[in-house]
């Protein structure tokens, strides 16, 4: 049996996807590796069916056209056969220890039949100015089975990423989420789609995901942001249109008050990126933006309009120092 499968897109990954997929391969025959080659140019096919002939009985390599993060990520569900699907960029890799540590945790859920939609684990900022692990022990119970009746306040620098989030197989299957193709930032729609329908979680204190930071072309770059902010808008657009978080205000409040965060920051995001791009058509995109969330949802712009994101609307000379310094101190992107 397969306890997690894996997927690694892979994009011109030759330079560092072999770290990342040695660290998996600590997980020995109880994982399943699917290595996505994303229509690279490089060597990247090579190293991935060299490592699929190494170990045909835990990595498949794939060879498809390029699409896009997204496309490798729902190619992976799709041949996904482990009892638990974890996505890791080809730059990123896995703390073998919180690996074993997470192995453990699936088996003895597995046995005791109480397997949960979702498992937590903390990630960890890998900068070359240090780390910083990001946890969320103040905010989720250890060492339970939960459900959203039990979850606490989320902090603006600790919510959920794809980092952090390990979803159960069927459960994530039975969503029928299908990320857009050649699109940056969908790894925001594969957190927040499946929410609501999240019945059972489970925490697991351990540094498990190491998130690199620092290559000048990566998409969390400001700069390389900034240039793809159209795709920022589109994803965040699409993320309100979902759903309505107010729906599920009577049954799930808990639930819904992170759908509501969640939408705020990404309008925080967003909005802040047109700001530091100051270009009058910045500046269109920003108004359009905020009169497409009016238009949808009038509840759902009051409020971010009083929240972080509408502090993010104030002239370039406030919001700007404000984000540099939060980005210094919770040393995101």
């Amino acid at each position: 049996m397969k306890y997690i499968t894996f997927a690694v897109p892979c994009y011109n990954s030759e330079n560092y996807m072999e770290h990342c997929i040695e660290t998996l391969l600590k997980g020995g025959n109880d994982v399943e590796i699917i290595l996505i080659n994303d229509g690279s140019k490089d060597n990247t096919g090579k190293i991935a069916d060299e490592y699929a002939k190494k170990y045909p009985d835990i990595i498949k390599a794939v060879h498809k056209e390029n699409g896009g993060h997204g496309s490798g990520v729902n190619k992976g569900l799709e041949l996904a056969t482990g009892l638990y699907y974890k996505v890791v960029d080809s730059d990123d890799w896995v703390d073998e220890e919180s690996l074993k540590k997470v192995l453990k945790k699936i088996k003895d859920l597995e046995k005791e039949n109480k397997l949960v939609d979702m498992m937590v684990v903390n990630y960890v900022y890998e900068r070359e100015d240090g780390t910083k692990e990001i946890n969320y022990k103040k905010t989720l119970p250890e060492n339970k089975v939960f459900t959203w009746a039990s979850v606490g306040h989320f902090k603006k620098d600790a919510y959920l990423l794809m980092h952090s989030v390990i979803y159960n197989t069927k459960f994530l299957k039975s969503t029928k989420i299908k990320l857009p193709e050649h699109t940056f930032y969908v790894d925001n729609i594969f957190v927040y789609y499946p929410l609501p329908k999240i019945t059972t979680m489970y925490y697991l204190n351990v540094p498990f995901y190491r998130y690199f930071i620092g290559r000048t072309d990566q998409s969390v770059n400001e700069s390389v942001m900034i240039s793809r902010i159209d795709q920022q808008i589109f994803v965040t657009k699409t993320m309100i249109d979902f759903f309505d978080p107010y729906d599920y205000w009577e049954a799930n409040k808990r639930c819904a008050k992170y759908l509501i965060h969640y939408i705020d920051i990404m309008m925080t995001v967003t909005t802040i990126l047109l700001q530091v791009a100051h270009t009058k058509e910045a500046d269109e995109k920003r108004k359009e933006l905020w009169q497409y969330l009016k238009k949808k949802n009038r509840k759902l712009y009051k409020t971010c309009r009083l929240s972080l994101s509408g502090a993010s609307c104030a002239p370039k000379f406030l919001s700007v120092p404000i984000y540099r310094l939060a980005r210094k101190i919770y040393k995101f992107n």
